[in-house]
């Protein structure tokens, strides 16, 4: 079911980064440490985005934070944010 859903969540990511990036770079230079609450934010409106998408995922935070943090491994790229903050619980 991941490998179906990339084209709709690439294509949210494609609109995003282009304003990820902007904040990593004007923001992200000079306090890094401030910049994970932000990352925190994205990462939550993307889960509730995919929680409205799909019906699968309504009303289960954890089942869709689970699927994003698999989707964060197999492509840790997708999201400007993916690649300078690791997101993903070890």
């Amino acid at each position: 079911m991941i490998t179906r859903d990339f084209h709709r969540l690439e294509g949210l990511a494609q609109g995003l980064n282009p304003v990820i990036q902007g904040w990593i770079n004007y923001y992200g230079t000079f306090t890094r440490s401030a910049m994970s609450p932000i990352y925190n934010y994205i990462n939550m409106k993307v889960m509730k985005w995919l929680m409205r998408k799909h019906k699968r995922l309504r009303n289960h935070l954890r089942r869709t934070a689970n699927w994003l943090r698999r989707v964060a491994k197999l492509r840790p790229l997708l999201f400007a944010h993916w690649k300078v903050w690791k997101w993903v619980a070890e």
